[in-house]
């Protein structure tokens, strides 16, 4: 999500999409929190389907220009946030005011001033890329006189100019994913909302998990703030081998092994370098690798999830 704070723009480059199950923003620049008003305010937003709560009572501000993101897994809840904020579903409690206008009860007025990149490509196919933006354009009833250069200044932003009457089939999925992007800015928005649309975390970062907030703040506050900083991966040792030494050791915060796998979230990596060399010497597969802690493993850190063995910790 992104609030605008003004008419220019910073170019960001959409080519590759994440596998990692992430909403995000994409914004000029950040703000400072205290000089800054709130024009989204999100006050208890819950979302049942029947028994199934998908929302649990989210609350927090969202103030101009800031850079906001989520992280959560799979049915967290953060596509269900992000649809009720475009007013496609309606809440089962609470409500969200974008610039005093309420997402329950006035939904057509925050439809005008909203902007949605779905993680789902939303084009037609067989209209160019210029041709789509002109579509969107006139669903947003903006003058035709004005339609044309807003198109062409897209165009120029996502870096599809030679592109432009080139049809969408035809274009790489980084291109759709740009032009995606595009249509969402098409009417100027003042809130956009994208969800999946990049492969990294913005600074400003919400953890979701069970469709509740569980850790608000900076990328770099969240990360400080936890009691271990560094994660030891550590393959192929053999299921026999003792680790009690290992798990003796101060600064120690957390173990994890299953499949031959052994994770240890440590606050000093150094400080196990010589335990470890000690196991490792005794077989030729061992493999090690230090990682700092990252949002992903953070997240599953405070939901108390695992780490799969096939997920990398990100550098």
């Amino acid at each position: 999500m992104y609030a605008e704070p003004s008419p220019s723009w910073r170019k960001y480059e959409f080519d590759s999409v994440s596998g990692h199950d992430l909403s995000l923003v994409a914004a000029a620049s950040p703000v400072r929190r205290d000089s800054a008003r709130a024009v989204l305010r999100i006050d208890r937003l819950e979302k049942r389907y029947g028994v199934l709560e998908a929302l649990a009572g989210v609350t927090f501000n969202l103030h101009q220009g800031e850079i906001f993101g989520l992280l959560g897994l799979n049915g967290a809840g953060k596509t269900t946030l992000i649809s009720l904020l475009a007013t496609e579903r309606r809440p089962s409690g609470g409500d969200a005011l974008l610039f005093g206008q309420s997402v329950r009860n006035q939904p057509r007025s925050v439809r005008q001033m909203i902007g949605v990149a779905p993680q789902k490509i939303a084009l037609y196919p067989m209209l160019t890329a210029a041709e789509n933006l002109r579509f969107f354009g006139r669903i947003y009833s903006i003058r035709r006189s004005a339609l044309a250069g807003r198109v062409e200044e897209l165009l120029h932003f996502i870096g599809l100019e030679d592109r432009a009457n080139q049809r969408v089939a035809t274009l790489s999925g980084g291109m759709q994913r740009r032009l995606n992007l595009a249509l969402a800015l098409v009417h100027r928005p003042k809130l956009i909302l994208l969800d999946e649309p990049t492969a990294g975390v913005d600074p400003q970062s919400r953890i979701l998990s069970e469709g509740k907030l569980i850790a608000v703040g900076t990328l770099d506050a969240l990360l400080s703030g936890n009691e271990f900083a560094e994660v030891i991966e550590v393959t192929g040792l053999p299921a026999e081998i003792d680790l009690a030494a290992i798990g003796a050791l101060k600064g120690l915060c957390r173990v994890e092994r299953f499949d031959g796998l052994l994770r240890l979230f440590v606050k000093r990596a150094a400080d196990f370098l010589g335990p470890l060399q000690k196991l490792i010497c005794r077989s030729e597969q061992v493999r090690l690798k230090i990682a700092p802690l990252s949002l992903e493993a953070l997240f599953l850190h405070l939901t108390g999830r695992k780490l799969g063995a096939g997920m990398e910790l990100r550098k």
